[in-house]
Order: C-alpha cells, then sequence, then structure tokens
C-alpha cells in the first residue's frame, strides 16, 4: 500500500508541475521563444552546418479539430548564407599579392591543343564539285540527242507531206497515160494501188504501165535527207535540192537505135564518166547547144550528128527552154547497161604470173632427175643392182 501510495503521489506533482508550466505560455510566440532557449545549445551546431537547413514543426492544439504548423529556421539559414556571401566578396576584394606567387609563370594549356586535330581546308577540284558546271558534257549530249531526235521526226514527216503532196498533183496525169499507177510487186497479178512506196525516209518510188511502146516507167523521189541532222548541217554549206528521176522502158521494137544526152555541162561530165554506154559511144567532150536555141547552161553529148539534128526538133527545143533551171539531164540510150562496173587494178601481169612460173620450172627439174635417174638403171650391167635400183626408184 505505501509503494501504490508514493506512486500516486509523485504522478500528482509531475502533472501539477506540467500544467504550471503549460500556464506560462499564453500564445504561440511564447512557444517559439522557449524553443529557442531550450535548444541554444545547438546553435553552434547549425551554424556548422550550411548543407541542410533544420525545420522545426510545431504543433499547437487549440482545438481538437484545428492543427498549426510552422517553419522555423528558414530566415536563420537565409542571414547564414549572407554572412558567407559576404565573407567570400571580401576575400575576392583583396589586393593581389605578387610575392606570393612568386616564381609562377602561366603556362599554356597545350594539352587541348595537342588532342584538337587542326582544321584543313582542301581545295577540292572543278570537275569533283557538285555543280551543273560539272556535267556540261552530259548536257551537251542530251541535247544533242534530243535535237537529233525532234529533226528526224520533223524532217521524216516533210518528206512524206512533199511526197504526197507531188503524187496528189500528178495523179491525175498519170492515170490518164498509164492503165496501172501505183503497182508495189506484192501481189502475182498487177493491181494499181495508187500510191507511193516508200524505201526508205527520202526515198519513195511510183511504177506505171500500161501505156502503148512503151514497157513501164518508175519515177523516183529523191528527196534531201532532211531526217538527218548531220546532212541538215552539211547542206547550209552546199546546198542541194530535191530530185525527180524517171527512167521510161521501152520496146526493143519501137527504140530506135542511138546514144543521146543533154543536160547541164557538169552532169554530163560525171554521166560521160560513169555510164557505160556514154563513154563508150559518146567519147566527144560535151558540145553546147546554142545553135539549137538551147540555153547556155545546156550541153549536148550525141553518138552521131545526125541523131543531134533529129532530136532537137521545136517541141523538144521549148520543153528544154522553158524548164532549163529545173532539168539536170536528159538521156536516150539503146545500149543503157547503167553504170560502169568497177574494175580493181591487179598490178604487173609479170608478177602475177612469177609463182606459175616458178612452179613449172620445179616441175621440169623433178622430170629431168626422173629422165636421169632411169638412164642410170638402163646403163647398169649387174642385174642384181639394177634390180635394187628400180626397187629404190619405185
Amino acid at each position: 500500500m505505501k509503494v501504490l501510495h508514493t506512486f500516486c503521489v509523485v504522478l500528482l506533482v509531475f502533472w501539477s508541475v506540467s500544467e504550471a508550466k503549460f500556464d506560462d505560455f499564453e500564445d504561440e510566440e511564447d512557444i517559439v521563444e522557449y524553443d529557442d532557449n531550450d535548444f541554444a545549445e545547438f546553435e553552434d551546431v547549425m551554424e556548422d552546418s550550411v548543407t541542410e537547413s533544420p525545420q522545426r514543426v510545431i504543433t499547437t492544439e487549440d482545438d481538437e479539430d484545428e492543427t498549426t504548423v510552422e517553419l522555423e529556421g528558414q530566415d536563420e539559414n537565409q542571414e547564414d548564407f549572407e554572412d558567407v556571401d559576404t565573407q567570400e566578396g571580401d576575400t575576392e576584394s583583396e589586393p593581389y599579392d605578387d610575392e606570393e606567387f612568386e616564381g609562377y609563370e602561366d603556362k599554356p594549356d597545350t594539352s587541348s591543343s595537342k588532342n584538337k586535330d587542326p582544321i584543313t581546308i582542301v581545295d577540292v577540284p572543278a570537275h569533283l564539285q557538285n555543280s551543273w558546271e560539272s556535267y556540261y558534257l552530259e548536257i551537251l549530249m542530251v541535247t544533242g540527242l534530243l535535237a537529233y531526235i525532234m529533226n528526224y521526226i520533223i524532217g521524216k514527216n516533210k518528206n512524206s507531206r512533199l511526197a504526197q503532196a507531188w503524187f496528189n498533183s500528178h495523179r491525175e496525169l498519170l492515170e490518164s497515160n498509164f492503165t496501172l499507177v501505183g503497182d508495189d510487186g506484192t501481189n502475182k497479178e498487177a493491181t494499181s494501188t495508187g500510191k507511193l512506196n516508200q524505201e526508205n525516209e527520202h526515198i519513195y518510188n511510183l511504177w506505171c504501165s500500161g501505156r502503148v511502146c512503151c514497157e513501164g516507167m518508175l519515177i523516183q523521189l529523191r528527196f534531201l535527207k532532211r531526217q538527218d541532222l548531220l546532212n541538215v548541217l552539211a547542206r547550209m554549206m552546199r546546198p542541194v535540192s530535191d530530185q525527180v528521176q524517171i527512167k521510161v522502158t521501152m520496146n526493143d521494137e519501137d527504140m530506135d537505135t542511138y546514144v543521146f544526152a543533154v543536160g547541164t555541162r557538169k552532169a554530163l561530165v560525171r554521166l560521160q564518166k560513169e555510164m557505160q554506154d556514154l563513154s563508150e559511144f559518146c567519147s566527144d567532150k560535151p558540145k553546147s547547144g546554142a545553135k539549137y536555141g538551147l540555153p547556155d547552161s545546156l550541153a549536148i553529148l550525141s553518138e552521131m550528128g545526125e541523131v543531134t539534128d533529129g532530136m532537137m526538133d521545136t517541141k523538144m527545143v521549148h520543153f528544154l527552154t522553158h524548164y532549163a533551171d529545173k532539168i539536170e539531164s536528159v538521156h536516150f540510150s539503146d545500149q543503157f547497161s547503167g553504170p560502169k562496173i568497177m574494175q580493181e587494178y591487179l598490178g604487173d601481169p609479170e608478177i602475177l604470173m612469177l609463182p606459175l612460173t616458178q612452179q613449172e620450172a620445179a616441175q621440169s627439174r623433178r622430170e629431168e632427175k626422173k629422165r636421169a635417174e632411169k638412164e642410170r638403171i638402163m646403163n647398169e650391167e649387174d642385174p642384181e643392182k639394177q634390180r635394187r635400183l628400180e626397187v629404190r626408184q619405185t
């Protein structure tokens, strides 16, 4: 009982002391002051530790449902930081002492320069640069190819239009003189197609037949190579014109026997060199046709003078005079065989016969050798030896 009584007395004393202590604090400020004084011994430790700012949480219960939390120590930490900054500023503002760093020399930091590679600017050649100037050759080739293709299409179409225009303008005349106009030769029986046959891009053919004393007539339209760009450029330096070549094949019994040609002097000289009949039967130089009333631009090649007088009648002279600037040559011949066959020069006949001569000489030497061997066998008296010689010879 005494122990229980003593324990109760101690609890009453402790409760009375604590209640008296809390009665002295009427508000929160007194509690803060009390706490500051109570923890004054820890202020030195708080000044040394700068990394973390201590925060105290004070909770006072005015009522059972309300709680107030205050963070303290923030203002004190702010003041501590200001003191530290002030001290650092003071140290930086102190004058530089030369004696303290005597013998110290600033050495350049070469480690960074050694690690860094020097920057070298290399001049790239012009032909390796990625610019339009590096592709001028390709541009020229593509441009030339496009120009050639466009010229091919335009030139081919133009030649086709010219050929069709010529045929349309002369079709009525041809049909009135020939029964068959435009046979292409693909059918077994001759049929009139009524159109031109295209040999290539600049040559068109037209075959007509069905007229008395005439086997047929071949008309060949030779246009300029307008589809060829190189030929177009070449014609700028030496102009030429389109040609119409008309070849009339007469019946053998209806054709007179003579060789005659009339045309420009330049054309006759060329024909005389190329054509077999003119070079063989008309060996003289082209003569002027002024005495027959022909222009000076035309000349005459004739086998005989009588042929010229018979050919140069009024109708012929009028035709040649009227179309003198359009006619290149007119060739009449019953011995027409086309251009000459070009024969190559084989060289000196003696040199060509040299191998044959050598072969004949070798053959004669072999025959003489055999003849001498036979005479030797015949002159041999010993029969056995003669037999052996005969066996050796065979």
